[in-house]
């Protein structure tokens, strides 16, 4: 876990092979999608509870994290990836992003939509490159939900066999994710204390919304 420089690039990994599929639908209505001009990029925001992929170069995805966790998908010879935004919830029993049931089921489907829609574009999965961001303990309390979320998600791949390329999770102060899947380049900004209201209202939002919502039924990761 690493919470170190207040703004931080992940890099990007070269593309290698085939070029990207330039065929690429609007973004679902739900996603809003704008120019922005410090990047020259066109933004789209992913809320808490969604998730968006795409196969168009000028693509940033954007997010913002405390305690949820943000993962960062990608084919690296095609550039088509996407991210998500998840949070384990509440269980019936009150305890947090429990390890098993209900609970853990929300994390799977965030992970296994976003991993099994690169996929089924042709991916290989030994070839994904994964990135996670978030999980950071912003709310007061002694329930500790960015940790349990970070170590979640990095439990998660560690029972698929997959490997993450670069971690950030942990850490008091929320995030600030641009992601440009067609390089694989990340900027993470770490937001100012004043910023913590906000987020942690989102948050609160999502959780409420999602503490009386069935869960998909389950998803298994293609070969």
């Amino acid at each position: 876990m690493t919470t170190a420089a207040a703004r931080t690039d992940f890099g990007k990994r070269d593309r290698r092979g085939t070029a990207p599929d330039r065929r690429q639908p609007e973004p679902p209505h739900h996603i809003k999608r704008y120019f922005d001009p410090m990047f020259r990029a066109y933004a789209c925001k992913v809320l808490p509870g969604e998730h968006y992929v795409t196969s168009n170069p000028e693509d940033m995805l954007v997010t913002v994290l405390g305690s949820c966790v943000s993962a960062c998908v990608r084919d690296p010879e095609t550039g088509f990836g996407g991210m998500n935004h998840f949070m384990l919830p509440a269980s019936s029993t009150g305890d947090w992003g429990e390890t098993s049931g209900v609970a853990m089921r929300y994390g799977n489907h965030a992970m296994e939509t976003l991993i099994n829609t690169v996929l089924v574009r042709g991916c290989p999965r030994w070839r994904l490159e994964i990135k996670l961001f978030g999980g950071g303990n912003v709310m007061d309390g002694s329930l500790l939900i960015g940790e349990r979320n970070a170590d979640f998600a990095l439990h998660y791949l560690k029972n698929e066999g997959l490997e993450a390329t670069a971690v950030d999770l942990g850490g008091k102060r929320p995030r600030r994710i641009h992601y440009f899947p067609a390089t694989g380049k990340v900027k993470r900004l770490l937001l100012r204390r004043s910023s913590d209201g906000a987020v942690i209202a989102n948050e609160c939002k999502y959780k409420a919304t999602i503490a009386g919502k069935p869960v998909a039924g389950d998803v298994e990761l293609f070969d």
